[in-house]
């Protein structure tokens, strides 16, 4: 799966640089690792996964992936390519389909929490940067995929990449920036003596990371042989472009991608960076390992394709730059990412900040407060609640307790002779007449004998 637009889609970001060690034969490639990390590469754009899973399913169509192989650089970046998805299968289609209404879903969802976690009272909401989030597909049609979602898409991801170096750049010069605003927070905090020997301490270390080895210009001849000679085994004088390139091709693709030329400046890289020593910082090696690649770039690619073609390489070791002996300049010979004046507004900025951050806590803070002062009031309600329930269950066991039989053991049957008589009472008995005797009638005399 390396087509040429993937390669310049997935690719192009290339920060994520691999060693290579292949002494010995060129055959002994291994494509099931290298296959591995292509698909464990990420661009570093927020809809990355969208991005590979629609490439993914555009090359299962048998179609769409021969055009893919027989397309340009130009084709692909102009949208041309974008009117064959209307000849792709329909279950590509439906796959597309889903994928998009998958990713809709996501971007409303991380719309919503942002959205949530913005203070609107103290901050502003730029909807520029909200709208940007779906540059990459067309919201007006939610449900499915169509040729200008694939136009989109590319021509974002295309423009997105192509300014991926500037925002590394930009990112770098911000950490350097909190670096040393850091060191100085830092010194600031120490008396006198202290901070005098701190700062020996930290000028020491920086003369030990000067310390190193020539590092030969990215590109020159002396730094492709030393590639030639210590990663790939091979005799220096018998140093061969045509074979190098086609060593370091490490997909077989025909091109050298900005990953598979950084790989070339580990060598070099070495020299001033391990990641053992506390003098040696690895966030200035990527950076380092950035700059070495764009000034092969700049040299090497013609078309401005962010990919090297045999012929580009070939016709590179033709030119004066080739030949180059002198020592490249690294980042501790050059002059400071940053100006005075830019530390000053990076440090405003984090005050600003920080204050905002304050503001937050305080606010969260007295919220907190608050729930915990209902917290109390509901617990007091709780509590009367079960008192009250306690004392209603109380008044109705001491009202059961009045009809029980009292205890004893004779208690029982009293109990029941209590209750024989209120019923006797209450029985009525039958009165004589008038004039009748009450006494019971004296039995018969003289009856018949029945013997």
């Amino acid at each position: 799966m390396n087509p040429r637009w993937l390669l310049l889609l997935l690719f192009s970001a290339g920060v994520w640089s691999v060693p290579i060690d292949r002494k010995g034969s060129p055959s002994e490639a291994q494509p099931v690792e290298e296959e591995k990390q292509e698909e464990n590469l990420d661009t570093g754009l927020y809809y990355d996964r969208y991005l590979r899973e629609v490439i993914e399913v555009l090359e299962t169509d048998p179609h769409f992936r021969e055009k893919l192989q027989t397309a340009n650089t130009e084709d692909i970046k102009s949208g041309r390519l974008s009117k064959e998805l209307d000849l792709v299968g329909h279950h590509v289609r439906t796959r597309l389909d889903e994928l998009k209404r998958q990713e809709m879903s996501r971007l409303r969802m991380l719309l919503k929490a942002k959205l949530d976690s913005t203070n609107t009272q103290s901050l502003q909401i730029d909807h520029a940067s909200l709208l940007k989030q779906f540059e990459h597909l067309d919201p007006h049609n939610q449900n499915t995929f169509e040729a200008k979602d694939l136009e989109l898409l590319i021509s974002t991801a295309t423009k997105d990449l192509e300014n991926y170096d500037a925002e590394r750049h930009e990112e770098f010069k911000r950490y350097e920036m909190l670096k040393e605003h850091e060191r100085r927070e830092y010194l600031k905090g120490l008396d006198q003596e202290k901070r005098e020997k701190e700062e020996k301490r930290m000028q020491e270390l920086k003369e030990k990371h000067r310390q190193h080895p020539k590092v030969n210009s990215p590109g020159s001849v002396a730094q492709l042989r030393e590639v030639w000679e210590e990663t790939d085994g091979l005799d220096p004088h018998e140093f061969n472009p045509k074979t190098f390139f086609k060593l370091h091709d490490t997909n077989g693709d025909g091109v050298l991608d900005e990953q598979e030329l950084e790989a070339l400046f580990t060598k070099e890289l070495e020299k001033v960076y391990n990641p053992k020593n506390e003098e040696d910082d690895m966030m200035e090696m990527e950076e380092e390992r950035l700059r070495m690649r764009e000034h092969v770039m700049k040299n090497v690619d013609a078309n401005k394709d962010r990919l090297v073609t045999m012929e580009e390489f070939l016709k590179s070791t033709e030119k004066k730059e080739f030949n180059n002996q002198s020592e490249w300049e690294t980042l501790d010979d050059t002059k400071p990412v940053y100006t005075e004046e830019e530390l000053q507004r990076f440090e405003v900025e984090l005050r600003d900040k920080e204050e905002e951050l304050k503001r937050r806590a305080e606010s969260l803070r007295q919220e907190q407060e608050l729930l915990q002062e209902r917290g109390k009031a509901l617990e007091a309600q709780r509590r009367e609640y079960q008192q009250a329930v306690l004392e209603m269950s109380q008044r109705q066991n001491e009202q059961a307790a009045e009809k029980q039989p009292p205890p004893g053991p004779h208690g029982e049957l009293q109990f029941q002779q209590e209750q024989f008589e209120d019923q006797e009472v209450k029985t009525p008995v039958e009165q004589p007449a008038e004039g009748q005797n009450h006494l019971p009638a004296e039995p018969p005399q003289n009856l018949p004998s029945h013997n």
